[in-house]
């Protein structure tokens, strides 16, 4: 008797960080319909979960995702209709559309790659090891970035570089996505998990209603005009003044002792 399948997708929480794991390591992570089933369904859990103040998303093995399973769906038969019958409109932008609600980390600790990188592309912050790799190469394979690629990277990078990215389909290693800050921190591979948990651990620590806020603000204002986007500043800013919490952390600043966020 075969043993069973081992989880696509590994999820785990502890004081207040969920831990979201791709499991297919000798695939490189990549994307087939259990791993896209399990990664929403965490998602979901995060979400729904008061106890889960934020999430840290990484990959098992020598990749964080190497983008679709072609190969395996390349043998079935939607195979004939194209990569359109390939892959459903759903499952391409699902975690792309999805709202968290709450900061996602990424922890990119090898190969991220076509729907892999879309996917790194969703997250409030991205840090590397030194043996990332990111590409788009879906134009090398007759189609181009199926989630939202060639509107998400224009918008987070120079349209110079994310058009680079985009018509060769070449990668970039770690050092170059930080330079055109893609990530925001490249760090030894060995280090990477831990320093992506103390980030969380900290972040985890914060208000939780105003994390919250902070970010919703942060990705709605992106193509707002800046006198709306202040505007909606002022009244989020104005809620959130209300809350306990922000009554606790100056309390506790005056106190000279560690403030004690409920969310409330």
């Amino acid at each position: 008797m075969s043993s069973p399948e081992p989880a696509a997708v590994l999820f785990e929480v502890a004081d207040g960080v969920a831990t979201i794991t791709l499991n297919r390591p000798d695939q490189m992570n990549a994307i087939n319909g259990d791993l896209s089933t399990g990664l929403m369904d965490a998602l979901r859990e995060v979400r729904s979960r008061d106890d889960i103040r934020v999430a840290i998303l990484t990959g098992a093995g020598r990749a964080f995702c190497a983008g679709a399973d072609l190969r395996s769906r390349a043998g079935g038969p939607a195979a004939a209709g194209g990569i359109g019958a390939l892959f459903s409109t759903a499952e391409a932008a699902g975690f792309a559309d999805f709202d968290l609600r709450k900061p996602l980390i990424g922890a990119v600790n090898g190969f991220c790659l076509g729907g892999g990188f879309e996917i790194a592309l969703t997250c409030d912050i991205l840090i590397a090891s030194e043996a990332a790799q990111f590409g788009l190469p879906e134009i090398t394979l007759g189609f181009f970035p199926l989630a939202g690629a060639p509107v998400r990277l224009p918008r987070s990078i120079p349209r110079v570089m994310a058009n680079d990215m985009l018509f060769t389909g070449e990668r970039i290693d770690a050092r170059t996505a930080l330079a055109f800050g893609i990530v925001s921190r490249v760090v030894p591979a060995d280090a990477l998990a831990e320093t992506a948990r103390t980030m969380a651990g900290k972040i985890a620590g914060y208000a939780p209603l105003a994390v919250r806020s902070m970010r919703e603000l942060v990705r709605r204002q992106g193509d707002m005009p800046h006198d709306d986007a202040m505007r909606l500043a002022g009244t989020m800013r104005w809620i959130i003044g209300l809350t306990d919490d922000a009554k606790e952390g100056p309390r506790a600043f005056a106190e000279k002792r560690q403030p004690v966020f409920k969310g409330e």
